[in-house]
């Protein structure tokens, strides 16, 4: 149920970029008021919003399960251990260690879906900051155009749950991330060229339903292959780091000069989406011949009538012979 879980959080960011345009549309009436422009206004507000949520947040929410007020004892003891034997039948190590920092840099599946985080969250924050932009840039003016970036939202919203309760009911997630580049690759494509301004707002829908759909399952993946708690919080705050960085990148590739057509933006979204299509299918191969090691190797101890410790396979994580890698 991890992407379920993170696609329903991924959601609401998922629904505030729907509200951002009505909100935009509303907010431009204000302009002038108190000597400001609506741009002005629209960060003050929303501004003012996230502040508020965030010392909320700092009461409501819990640093783990088992500090969590509102479940009982039972609840918490049920919660940690379902997490603590995830995907391995031994429990994960209950005390920080430096090693669990290298270990997590020195892990080539960091990096590999590190990357592949920066090519999910390049067209996700691309079309975030310029759907407007693009949009107008189909000879609509700045209102009309506001509007029109609510509707691939709403239908983002549902493509995220339905994806992602899919990808946990079948245990798989490089299927669906794969899938949702495609679409971001297909939208941007469509949106370089000459076509109809119908046939490029599709374009949008395209890109904002992939690449919103898509986040889910590439944090579900490293969450997954990933043993041990501190390992995985490591690995999940660096896997991070490369999405920000994809964001901080994409921010700066939609210019002003190069509107209405933008190729520049949507030519560099194009080729760092199929990096990550390249990468997909050598990640789940790797994953796929590392589970068929680990059971060659059950397979020999067994013969052999060896038997892993507890403490062993708990030091190891990811890496002992009876954790599988999820594809």
């Amino acid at each position: 149920m991890i992407q379920t879980r993170f696609g329903i959080f991924w959601g609401g960011a998922t629904l505030a970029g729907a509200f951002t345009g009505l909100v935009a549309f509303g907010i431009s009436f204000m302009s002038g008021t108190a000597g400001l422009l609506g741009w002005s206004w629209i960060f003050i507000t929303e501004g003012m919003a996230t502040v508020v949520v965030g010392v909320v947040a700092c009461f409501l929410f819990v640093d783990f399960p088992d500090t969590a007020p509102f479940l009982t004892p039972e609840e918490r003891a049920y919660v940690v251990n379902r997490m603590r034997f995830d995907n391995s039948t031994v429990g994960e190590d209950e005390h920080f260690a430096l090693r669990h920092i290298w270990e997590a840099l020195l892990d080539w599946q960091v990096w590999a879906l590190g990357l592949l985080n920066m090519a999910v969250i390049m067209p996700v924050d691309g079309i975030s900051y310029f759907l407007p932009s693009i949009i107008n840039g189909f000879g609509f003016n700045s209102t009309v155009s506001q509007l029109l970036t609510v509707p691939p939202y709403i239908v983002a919203i549902v493509m995220v749950m339905v994806w992602s309760i899919w990808s946990d009911r079948i245990k798989r997630r490089s299927p669906f991330l794969f899938s949702g580049l495609l679409l971001c690759l297909v939208g941007f494509a469509i949106n370089i060229t000459n076509a109809p301004i119908g046939v490029k707002y599709f374009g949008t829908y395209l890109v904002v339903i992939g690449g919103y759909a898509a986040h889910p399952s590439v944090i579900a993946w490293l969450t997954n292959n990933l043993g041990g708690h501190y390992k995985r919080a490591v690995g999940i705050a660096f896997q991070g780091i490369f999405g920000n960085t994809g964001g901080l990148i994409a921010s700066n590739m939609f210019r002003s000069q190069d509107a209405p057509r933008y190729i520049t933006g949507h030519g560099a979204e194009m080729g760092f989406i199929g990096m990550g299509l390249v990468l997909v299918p050598i990640v789940m191969f790797a994953y796929t011949r590392a589970n068929m090691n680990k059971d060659a190797k059950m397979r020999e101890a067994e013969d052999r009538g060896e038997k892993y410790a507890p403490e062993e396979l708990r030091k190891l994580g990811d890496r002992a012979p009876d954790f599988r890698y999820t594809l």
